[in-house]
């Protein structure tokens, strides 16, 4: 974002007012834990302070919530409440319930950091910058026998002080609520078991069907194929053993033909069901020998520094081969671009052309397949493509091995 643009945007304030109320409730954490502690050890002997222990071992999900509304200041996607609804209703059932979640002990230890380091650098951070400011600014009003073109000075110099700190208050503020959000945020094992499960045994159909389609590739390969090309090879000897004004030869050449037809189709099949290249060489090789058949020039940009696991591969590979199919069928496009890397355990991968755009998943252009062969490995895809183009598709996978 320009520097104007930022200035004169809600961002400054809103990360003001997010530091301010995090000084502020942390604050008044610590005096409801001391609270709770000392009354808690008052009446250790009775079961009052067994309930103090479980009441500062929640303390953190009030404090959570409360800090996930005050994320949606400074970053707009928000985070969910990881939390589920216990089986039964009732005050203990809840308690046992929230005491066996993990999510629960996370937001106890985001609340013992915030009350012991957060919150003090918040209101560091606030009480340095607003007063070195209103003392720059306000010199005129306390400052005696000091020329005016000195306190005139320092009130411009607070004035230019006020705006500069808009960056680091900001800078901080993002730091702030990426720590929140890292902490905070749903987890695969903050989910429903049976959820858990789910994605789980989708994520191992989808490996059993790509051994499967190994299988099937190496089974074509292997056989039809190695047939076909016997059969391509003895009908060409026999089509050079017989004269030309043989009857026999224009049937023998037009078998010979057919075959070799067949052998092109079948080697395409072999290749859709699962590509050799794949397999030997990896996804870097498999997506260049993609863009060598296009029949749309494809530009490669490619970071992919190692070997990834292999459904990763073989979705971003079909990914890839749908886009790239989609381009040529419907885009229009004169030229296509596809580039992926590998960051940060997440391989991202942008197919992207220059065509006429408007197309719709709706209708059928295999996105949608790709799209649920890639959520099963808690991947993502993204779609633009606005009339006139251009058309972009995004993937993202994790890759951890």
């Amino acid at each position: 974002m320009p520097p104007t643009k930022f200035l004169s945007s809600r961002w400054p304030w809103r990360s003001f007012v997010y530091l301010s109320t995090g000084g502020v409730l942390g604050l008044a954490t610590i005096a409801v834990l001391v609270a709770v502690i000392v009354l808690g050890a008052l009446f250790s002997v009775v079961l009052v302070g067994l309930a103090s222990i479980v009441a500062v071992a929640l303390s953190g999900i009030p404090v959570a919530r409360i800090e996930r509304w005050r994320l949606g200041l400074v970053d707009e996607n928000g985070v969910t409440d990881p939390h589920r609804t216990p089986d039964k209703p009732g005050v203990r059932p809840w308690v046992y319930f929230r005491l066996k979640e993990g999510v629960t002990w996370r937001e106890l230890g985001y609340t013992m950091l915030m009350i012991s380091i957060l919150c003090w650098v918040d209101m560091i951070v606030i009480a340095g910058v607003t007063t070195v400011v209103t003392s720059l600014m306000f010199g005129p009003a306390y400052i005696d026998q000091v020329p005016l073109w000195l306190t005139s000075l320092l009130s411009m110099a607070g004035l230019v002080l006020a705006v500069a700190s808009a960056y680091p208050l900001a800078g901080w503020a993002g730091v702030r609520a990426a720590m929140a959000r890292a902490i905070l945020a749903p987890r695969m094992d903050d989910n429903d078991p049976r959820l858990v499960e789910l994605t789980q045994s989708r994520a191992r159909l989808v490996d059993a069907f790509e051994i499967e389609r190994r299988r099937i590739e190496r089974d074509l390969h292997d056989g039809a194929q190695q047939r076909l090309l016997a059969l391509s090879m003895e009908l060409g000897i026999a089509r050079m053993e017989l004269p030309d004004e043989s009857p026999a030869a224009e049937s023998v050449e037009r078998a010979h033909r057919l075959t070799k037809e067949a052998l092109t189709d079948l080697r395409e099949l072999i290749r859709g069901v699962h590509p050799k290249i794949l397999t030997d060489r990896g996804l870097d090789a498999a997506l260049r020998e993609v863009a060598d058949r296009a029949t749309v020039p494809v530009d490669l940009d490619l970071a992919i520094p190692h070997r990834l696991p292999q459904s990763v591969e073989v979705a971003a590979y079909f990914a890839v081969v749908e886009a790239l199919t989609n381009v040529t069928k419907h885009s229009g496009a004169r030229r296509a671009r596809v580039a992926a890397s590998v960051r940060f355990d997440r391989l991202s991968v942008q197919i992207r052309d220059d065509g006429q755009g408007g197309a719709d998943p709706a209708r059928g252009t295999g996105l949608t397949g790709l799209a649920d062969r890639v959520a099963a490995l808690e991947g993502k895809v993204s779609f633009a493509s606005p009339i006139g183009g251009p058309t972009v598709v995004h993937v993202e996978i994790p890759c951890r091995s």
